[in-house]
Protein backbone atom coordinates (compact mmCIF):
# COMPACT_ATOMS: atom_id res chain seq x y z
CA UNK A 1 0.00 0.00 0.00
CA UNK A 2 0.97 3.67 -0.17
CA UNK A 3 2.00 4.46 3.40
CA UNK A 4 1.87 8.19 2.63
CA UNK A 5 -1.81 8.39 1.73
CA UNK A 6 -5.05 7.73 3.58
CA UNK A 7 -6.51 4.58 1.99
CA UNK A 8 -9.65 5.05 -0.08
CA UNK A 9 -11.37 2.48 2.14
CA UNK A 10 -10.81 4.55 5.31
CA UNK A 11 -12.50 7.70 6.60
CA UNK A 12 -11.22 10.26 9.10
CA UNK A 13 -13.48 11.97 11.62
CA UNK A 14 -13.68 13.39 15.14
CA UNK A 15 -15.11 11.67 18.21
CA UNK A 16 -16.30 13.84 21.10
CA UNK A 17 -15.52 12.80 24.66
CA UNK A 18 -18.00 13.35 27.49
CA UNK A 19 -16.41 16.68 28.42
CA UNK A 20 -16.58 17.94 24.85
CA UNK A 21 -12.94 17.36 23.88
CA UNK A 22 -12.59 16.38 20.21
CA UNK A 23 -10.50 13.28 19.53
CA UNK A 24 -9.39 12.36 16.03
CA UNK A 25 -10.09 8.88 14.68
CA UNK A 26 -9.92 6.90 11.45
CA UNK A 27 -12.17 3.99 10.47
CA UNK A 28 -12.08 1.22 7.91
CA UNK A 29 -15.69 0.01 7.60
CA UNK A 30 -16.11 -3.74 7.50
CA UNK A 31 -15.62 -5.27 4.08
CA UNK A 32 -18.18 -7.88 3.13
CA UNK A 33 -21.11 -9.25 5.09
CA UNK A 34 -19.20 -11.31 7.65
CA UNK A 35 -16.16 -9.53 9.15
CA UNK A 36 -13.91 -11.48 11.52
CA UNK A 37 -14.54 -8.81 14.16
CA UNK A 38 -13.20 -5.36 15.00
CA UNK A 39 -9.80 -3.97 16.02
CA UNK A 40 -9.24 -0.67 17.83
CA UNK A 41 -5.63 0.58 17.70
CA UNK A 42 -4.08 3.27 19.90
CA UNK A 43 -0.56 4.67 19.30
CA UNK A 44 2.21 5.71 21.69
CA UNK A 45 3.43 8.98 23.19
CA UNK A 46 3.88 11.65 20.56
CA UNK A 47 2.58 9.24 17.92
CA UNK A 48 -0.14 9.58 15.30
CA UNK A 49 -2.13 6.92 13.52
CA UNK A 50 -0.67 7.77 10.10
CA UNK A 51 2.51 5.94 11.14
CA UNK A 52 0.53 2.69 11.35
CA UNK A 53 -1.62 2.94 8.21
CA UNK A 54 0.20 -0.06 6.72
CA UNK A 55 -0.65 -2.32 9.66
CA UNK A 56 -4.21 -1.03 9.99
CA UNK A 57 -4.93 -1.50 6.30
CA UNK A 58 -3.41 -4.98 6.40
CA UNK A 59 -5.75 -5.96 9.24
CA UNK A 60 -8.67 -4.59 7.26
CA UNK A 61 -7.63 -6.62 4.22
CA UNK A 62 -7.54 -9.69 6.48
CA UNK A 63 -11.23 -9.25 7.25
CA UNK A 64 -11.30 -6.93 10.26
CA UNK A 65 -13.29 -3.77 10.80
CA UNK A 66 -10.57 -1.34 11.98
CA UNK A 67 -10.45 1.92 13.97
CA UNK A 68 -7.52 3.96 15.27
CA UNK A 69 -7.56 7.11 17.40
CA UNK A 70 -5.10 9.70 18.65
CA UNK A 71 -4.81 10.26 22.37
CA UNK A 72 -6.23 13.49 23.77
CA UNK A 73 -3.49 16.15 23.62
CA UNK A 74 -1.58 14.50 20.77
CA UNK A 75 -1.52 14.68 16.97
CA UNK A 76 -4.95 15.71 15.68
CA UNK A 77 -6.56 15.63 19.14
CA UNK A 78 -5.26 19.01 20.30
CA UNK A 79 -2.76 19.87 23.03
CA UNK A 80 -2.99 19.96 26.82
CA UNK A 81 0.11 22.02 27.61
CA UNK A 82 1.12 25.63 27.18
CA UNK A 83 2.66 25.20 23.70
CA UNK A 84 1.96 23.14 20.56
CA UNK A 85 5.11 20.99 20.83
CA UNK A 86 5.40 19.64 24.39
CA UNK A 87 3.50 16.48 25.28
CA UNK A 88 1.64 17.19 28.51
CA UNK A 89 -1.10 15.64 30.63
CA UNK A 90 -2.18 16.35 34.20
CA UNK A 91 -2.84 12.69 34.96
CA UNK A 92 -2.90 9.42 33.02
CA UNK A 93 -6.40 8.77 34.41
CA UNK A 94 -7.64 11.32 31.83
CA UNK A 95 -6.54 8.93 29.09
CA UNK A 96 -7.99 5.92 30.91
CA UNK A 97 -11.34 7.72 31.05
CA UNK A 98 -11.16 8.59 27.35
CA UNK A 99 -10.37 4.98 26.46
CA UNK A 100 -13.25 3.67 28.57
CA UNK A 101 -15.70 6.08 26.91
CA UNK A 102 -14.42 5.37 23.41
CA UNK A 103 -14.51 1.63 24.06
CA UNK A 104 -18.15 1.76 25.14
CA UNK A 105 -19.19 3.77 22.09
CA UNK A 106 -17.03 1.83 19.65
CA UNK A 107 -18.10 -1.65 20.75
CA UNK A 108 -21.73 -0.62 20.45
CA UNK A 109 -21.25 0.31 16.79
CA UNK A 110 -18.92 -2.47 15.60
CA UNK A 111 -19.16 -6.26 15.22
CA UNK A 112 -17.39 -8.54 17.68
CA UNK A 113 -15.16 -10.05 18.74
CA UNK A 114 -13.57 -6.79 19.82
CA UNK A 115 -9.77 -6.57 19.84
CA UNK A 116 -7.74 -3.79 21.46
CA UNK A 117 -4.24 -3.14 20.09
CA UNK A 118 -1.81 -0.48 21.27
CA UNK A 119 1.80 0.64 21.05
CA UNK A 120 4.16 1.85 23.81
CA UNK A 121 2.38 4.44 26.01
CA UNK A 122 -0.87 3.26 24.49
CA UNK A 123 -0.13 -0.20 25.86
CA UNK A 124 0.44 1.24 29.32
CA UNK A 125 -2.94 2.98 29.29
CA UNK A 126 -4.63 -0.18 28.04
CA UNK A 127 -3.13 -2.12 30.97
CA UNK A 128 -4.33 0.58 33.38
CA UNK A 129 -7.86 0.31 31.96
CA UNK A 130 -7.77 -3.49 32.10
CA UNK A 131 -6.51 -3.53 35.70
CA UNK A 132 -9.30 -1.13 36.69
CA UNK A 133 -11.90 -3.26 34.82
CA UNK A 134 -12.93 -0.26 32.72
CA UNK A 135 -12.86 -2.23 29.45
CA UNK A 136 -13.51 -5.85 28.49
CA UNK A 137 -11.89 -6.73 25.14
CA UNK A 138 -11.92 -10.25 23.78
CA UNK A 139 -8.15 -10.07 23.19
CA UNK A 140 -5.34 -7.52 23.46
CA UNK A 141 -2.20 -6.94 21.37
CA UNK A 142 0.54 -4.80 22.93
CA UNK A 143 3.46 -3.60 20.82
CA UNK A 144 6.47 -2.68 23.00
CA UNK A 145 4.19 -1.62 25.86
CA UNK A 146 5.46 1.05 28.23
CA UNK A 147 5.44 -0.99 31.45
CA UNK A 148 8.66 0.80 32.41
CA UNK A 149 11.25 3.13 30.92
CA UNK A 150 14.72 2.05 29.79
CA UNK A 151 16.26 4.66 32.07
CA UNK A 152 18.23 4.96 35.32
CA UNK A 153 18.25 1.68 37.30
CA UNK A 154 16.78 3.31 40.40
CA UNK A 155 13.78 2.27 42.50
CA UNK A 156 10.49 3.46 41.05
CA UNK A 157 9.62 5.49 44.13
CA UNK A 158 12.94 7.32 43.92
CA UNK A 159 12.37 8.17 40.27
CA UNK A 160 8.87 9.39 41.08
CA UNK A 161 10.18 11.56 43.90
CA UNK A 162 12.81 13.14 41.63
CA UNK A 163 10.19 13.93 38.99
CA UNK A 164 7.92 15.38 41.67
CA UNK A 165 10.73 17.65 42.82
CA UNK A 166 11.29 18.85 39.27
CA UNK A 167 7.60 19.74 39.03
CA UNK A 168 7.77 21.75 42.26
CA UNK A 169 10.92 23.75 41.47
CA UNK A 170 9.79 24.88 38.03
CA UNK A 171 6.89 24.93 35.60
CA UNK A 172 5.61 21.33 35.45
CA UNK A 173 4.60 21.94 31.84
CA UNK A 174 8.19 22.61 30.72
CA UNK A 175 9.97 19.98 28.67
CA UNK A 176 11.63 17.21 30.67
CA UNK A 177 14.43 16.70 28.16
CA UNK A 178 15.90 18.45 25.15
CA UNK A 179 15.34 16.96 21.72
CA UNK A 180 16.90 19.38 19.25
CA UNK A 181 17.87 23.01 18.86
CA UNK A 182 14.69 23.77 16.91
CA UNK A 183 11.41 22.87 18.63
CA UNK A 184 9.66 19.92 17.02
CA UNK A 185 12.53 18.93 14.72
CA UNK A 186 13.42 15.25 14.93
CA UNK A 187 16.87 14.67 16.50
CA UNK A 188 19.74 13.04 14.65
CA UNK A 189 20.09 9.24 14.95
CA UNK A 190 16.57 8.89 16.34
CA UNK A 191 15.97 6.17 13.76
CA UNK A 192 18.43 3.96 15.66
CA UNK A 193 15.91 3.91 18.51
CA UNK A 194 12.85 3.07 16.44
CA UNK A 195 13.34 0.87 13.37
CA UNK A 196 15.92 -0.70 11.08
CA UNK A 197 13.76 0.27 8.07
CA UNK A 198 14.88 3.64 6.72
CA UNK A 199 11.92 4.04 4.38
CA UNK A 200 9.35 3.42 7.09
CA UNK A 201 11.20 5.79 9.41
CA UNK A 202 11.11 8.47 6.69
CA UNK A 203 7.32 8.11 6.48
CA UNK A 204 7.01 9.82 9.87
CA UNK A 205 8.85 12.95 8.75
CA UNK A 206 6.81 13.01 5.54
CA UNK A 207 3.57 13.06 7.51
CA UNK A 208 4.90 15.70 9.93
CA UNK A 209 5.62 17.96 6.97
CA UNK A 210 2.33 17.19 5.20
CA UNK A 211 0.31 17.65 8.40
CA UNK A 212 2.20 20.03 10.76
CA UNK A 213 -0.46 19.63 13.45
CA UNK A 214 0.94 16.13 14.09
CA UNK A 215 4.32 17.44 15.31
CA UNK A 216 5.17 16.79 18.97
CA UNK A 217 8.45 16.92 20.86
CA UNK A 218 9.50 15.93 24.40
CA UNK A 219 7.12 15.30 27.27
CA UNK A 220 6.58 17.66 30.18
CA UNK A 221 7.88 17.06 33.69
CA UNK A 222 4.26 16.56 34.82
CA UNK A 223 3.91 13.81 32.20
CA UNK A 224 7.05 12.15 33.58
CA UNK A 225 5.89 12.42 37.18
CA UNK A 226 2.44 11.07 36.34
CA UNK A 227 3.98 8.25 34.30
CA UNK A 228 5.96 7.06 37.32
CA UNK A 229 2.85 7.33 39.50
CA UNK A 230 0.91 5.28 36.94
CA UNK A 231 3.62 2.61 36.84
CA UNK A 232 3.37 2.25 40.60
CA UNK A 233 -0.32 1.50 40.18
CA UNK A 234 0.47 -1.30 37.73
CA UNK A 235 3.23 -2.61 40.02
CA UNK A 236 0.75 -2.96 42.91
CA UNK A 237 0.25 -6.60 43.92
CA UNK A 238 -2.77 -8.09 42.19
CA UNK A 239 -3.18 -5.34 39.57
CA UNK A 240 -2.06 -7.26 36.49
CA UNK A 241 -2.85 -10.63 38.04
CA UNK A 242 -6.57 -9.74 37.90
CA UNK A 243 -6.60 -9.19 34.12
CA UNK A 244 -8.53 -12.17 32.74
CA UNK A 245 -8.05 -11.42 29.02
CA UNK A 246 -5.74 -13.00 26.41
CA UNK A 247 -2.87 -10.54 25.99
CA UNK A 248 -0.11 -10.79 23.40
CA UNK A 249 2.99 -8.78 24.38
CA UNK A 250 5.64 -8.06 21.76
CA UNK A 251 8.87 -6.77 23.29
CA UNK A 252 12.47 -6.46 22.19
CA UNK A 253 15.71 -6.64 24.15
CA UNK A 254 17.12 -3.93 21.84
CA UNK A 255 14.52 -1.40 23.01
CA UNK A 256 16.19 1.71 24.45
CA UNK A 257 12.94 3.55 25.16
CA UNK A 258 10.77 1.18 27.16
CA UNK A 259 12.02 -1.48 29.55
CA UNK A 260 12.22 -4.97 28.08
CA UNK A 261 12.75 -6.55 31.54
CA UNK A 262 9.62 -4.77 32.78
CA UNK A 263 7.66 -6.17 29.85
CA UNK A 264 8.92 -9.67 30.65
CA UNK A 265 7.76 -9.24 34.25
CA UNK A 266 4.37 -7.95 33.12
CA UNK A 267 3.92 -10.93 30.80
CA UNK A 268 4.71 -13.28 33.68
CA UNK A 269 2.11 -11.58 35.90
CA UNK A 270 -0.75 -11.56 33.37
CA UNK A 271 -2.63 -14.87 33.74
CA UNK A 272 -3.39 -15.28 30.01
CA UNK A 273 -0.40 -13.57 28.43
CA UNK A 274 1.62 -14.76 25.46
CA UNK A 275 5.03 -13.25 24.80
CA UNK A 276 7.02 -12.63 21.64
CA UNK A 277 10.52 -11.67 22.77
CA UNK A 278 12.72 -10.17 20.06
CA UNK A 279 16.42 -9.27 20.06
CA UNK A 280 18.78 -7.14 18.00
CA UNK A 281 16.64 -7.55 14.89
CA UNK A 282 14.03 -5.11 16.23
CA UNK A 283 14.04 -1.67 17.79
CA UNK A 284 11.13 0.00 19.59
CA UNK A 285 8.61 0.34 16.75
CA UNK A 286 8.24 -3.36 16.08
CA UNK A 287 5.23 -2.92 13.79
CA UNK A 288 7.29 -0.59 11.58
CA UNK A 289 10.35 -2.82 11.37
CA UNK A 290 12.03 -4.23 8.26
CA UNK A 291 9.94 -6.71 6.27
CA UNK A 292 11.45 -9.98 7.60
CA UNK A 293 10.69 -9.00 11.21
CA UNK A 294 7.39 -7.27 10.53
CA UNK A 295 5.99 -9.98 8.25
CA UNK A 296 6.72 -12.63 10.87
CA UNK A 297 5.07 -10.54 13.60
CA UNK A 298 1.94 -9.96 11.54
CA UNK A 299 1.63 -13.70 10.97
CA UNK A 300 2.05 -14.40 14.69
CA UNK A 301 -0.51 -11.75 15.59
CA UNK A 302 -2.97 -13.33 13.17
CA UNK A 303 -2.30 -16.76 14.67
CA UNK A 304 -2.86 -15.37 18.18
CA UNK A 305 -6.21 -13.91 17.18
CA UNK A 306 -7.22 -17.14 15.45
CA UNK A 307 -6.40 -19.12 18.60
CA UNK A 308 -8.07 -16.81 21.08
CA UNK A 309 -11.21 -15.38 19.54
CA UNK A 310 -11.49 -15.14 15.76
CA UNK A 311 -10.55 -18.12 13.56
CA UNK A 312 -9.90 -17.29 9.93
CA UNK A 313 -12.98 -17.73 7.76
CA UNK A 314 -12.98 -20.77 5.54
CA UNK A 315 -11.75 -20.09 2.03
Amino acid sequence: MNRRAIPDTARESMWTAADGHAIRRIDWPAAGSAPRGSILFLPGRGDFYEKYLETLDQWHDAGWRVTAADWRGQAGSGRLGSDPITGHVEDFSIWVDDLAQLWTAWTAETPGPHILAAHSMGGHIVLRALAAHRIAPDAVILSAPMTGIAGPPLPLRVLHAVAGTMCRIGDPQRQAWKWSEKPGVLPANRDKLLTHDGDRYADEQWWREARPELVMGPASWRWVERAYASWMMLEAPGALEAVDVPVLIISTAADRLVSHPANLRAAARLPRAELIALGDEAFHEVLREADPVRDDLMQKIDAFLSRTCAPKPAV
